[in-house]
């Protein structure tokens, strides 16, 4: 902590900036709001800079260093950070501080707008689509913000568009001008414990795959209302965010890939992830935030592999302990009654959710897209051929790649969406005469290009719904 003493409300530094009250502090000294006096009274910050150093060479050294980040900074430009408008030096009880004097932000941070209540999937994906291209930009000009965080974030009150403050090079320009005055390193935390990424913890080095890191941490606090610590199994070294929240797959895996150990495992610009980001329509302002999760179950411990569930001719069997290990949702019991005779029948399961992906009218989707009840009508179908009982699975990627499938035409509201693909599809390849597709090898191309004809409708409809 500074050893400066505070500056007093309506007390002038300069002859030019009046305190209005002190904002915060902390181990390089005090942030205060102020009105600047030669600008009719703007608003400004000021951020003193007051390292625990004694002598005028030691103190030169360190300002000159901490100015030569000041100037990186100063020369930022960007509608999305605030203004540096300049470095002042000031004889504060007889010694010497530093102040930079930054614009000031009307508005909330996003710390304060989580007390209040947690965001949706569709609040933290906008909120990434307004600030990825403020990162790709600082990136750009050789700068890593060091400490992204909800406090560190701001919601303007002018236009609603979030703004990146408190940089943290400059505490890193702090700390590396203590330690070459004075030969001692000043122990600080260059970015926010759980949101630092491990290199910069541990080695003192960012990238910009670092800011990538805090800035998906800080998506998953804003949803959870969860500290990072609680959502990181520290005994397993990995992030354990899906106890917790429900997102949609495609979100899912680009917070994970940002999450990675290594930096270069990451994605290595904030372009890349902007151009992912999925389209999300969820009007509930709150997640799905289960903090108490009961644990998963694979059901029959006598089965080694559970039972799997085929519905209406046109279908591709899922595995159902491949979807448990997938997803882990909560699991229900779900009684399946004898269907169409003596042609489909599964005993009583106890699933995480039964999930029948596949060509026809009647697909279902990935576990957790479908909230299913206790007990389930079919209609009156027609009686329908068996399906081969082998033991073929569907990989990963496909699963998820029918549940996106599946979540962007419920997002749509498209009714007979699946019929639909099914008319096009066969219209398209007419040698198969309509038959229907299973899990089998020989068919994985037709699956792959009956989800190309699926994603194709998608981005037409999307495309239509967004004029």
């Amino acid at each position: 902590m500074s050893n400066s003493s505070p500056l007093t409300v309506g007390s002038k530094l300069e002859n030019r900036y009046e305190i209005v009250r002190e904002l915060g502090q902390g181990g390089f000294g005090r942030t205060y709001l102020a009105r600047d006096i030669n600008r009719y009274l703007e608003p400004c910050v000021l951020k003193e800079f007051a390292p625990q150093i004694q002598g005028a060479n030691e103190l030169q050294k360190a300002e000159e260093l901490f100015e030569r980040e000041a100037s990186v900074l100063y020369k930022l430009q960007h509608s999305q950070i605030p203004n540096f408008r300049e470095l002042l030096r000031s004889q504060l009880n007889g010694k010497q501080s530093l102040f930079l004097v930054q614009d000031y932000i009307e508005g909330e941070s996003y710390a304060q707008i989580l007390k209040q209540r947690c965001l949706s999937e569709a609040e933290v994906v906008e909120l990434q689509r307004q600030i990825l291209p403020v990162l790709e930009y600082i990136h750009s000009q050789g700068v890593v913000h060091r400490d992204i965080s909800p406090e560190n974030l701001m919601l303007r009150n002018a236009d609603k568009m979030p703004v990146l403050i408190d940089f943290g090079g400059v505490k890193k320009a702090a700390t590396t001008a203590v330690y070459k005055a004075t030969g001692r390193a000043l122990v600080t935390l260059l970015g926010k414990e759980g949101y630092a990424p491990p290199e910069q913890i541990r080695q003192g080095k960012a990238f910009p795959s670092s800011d990538l890191y805090a800035l998906a941490v800080t998506v998953l606090v804003l949803l959870s209302g969860k500290e990072p610590k609680e959502l990181y199994d520290n005994s397993k070294a990995v992030w354990c965010w899906r106890q917790y929240i429900s997102l949609s797959p495609e979100l899912g895996r680009i917070l994970d890939k940002c999450l990675a150990y290594r930096a270069s495992d990451r994605y290595q610009s904030a372009r890349e992830v902007l151009q992912l980001l999925p389209t999300v329509t969820n009007a509930n302002p709150q997640p799905i935030v289960n903090p108490n999760p009961p644990p998963v179950t694979a059901g029959n411990p006598n089965i080694s592999q559970m039972q799997t569930l085929n519905f209406v001719g046109r279908s591709w069997k899922t595995n159902v302990t491949q979807v448990i290990a997938n997803v882990g949702k909560t699991i229900v019991n779900l009684p399946v009654k004898k269907l169409w005779g003596d042609k489909f029948l599964v005993n009583s399961l106890k699933v995480s959710a039964v999930v029948v992906v596949g060509v026809g009218a009647w697909n279902f989707a990935q576990a957790g897209l479908l909230k299913l009840p206790t007990k389930i009508s079919f209609p009156n179908l027609p009686n329908l051929p068996n399906l081969p009982n082998d033991d073929a699975t569907l990989s990963k990627t496909e699963l998820e790649r029918q549940a996106e499938i599946m979540r962007r035409s419920k997002a749509l509201g498209v009714r007979n969406f699946y019929p639909q693909v099914d008319r096009l599809f066969y219209a398209k390849y007419p040698q198969l005469k309509g038959r229907a597709l299973t899990e089998k090898p020989e068919d994985a191309k037709y699956r792959q290009r009956w989800c190309d004809i699926a994603e194709e409708l998608l981005e037409q409809l999307e495309r239509e719904n967004s004029i």
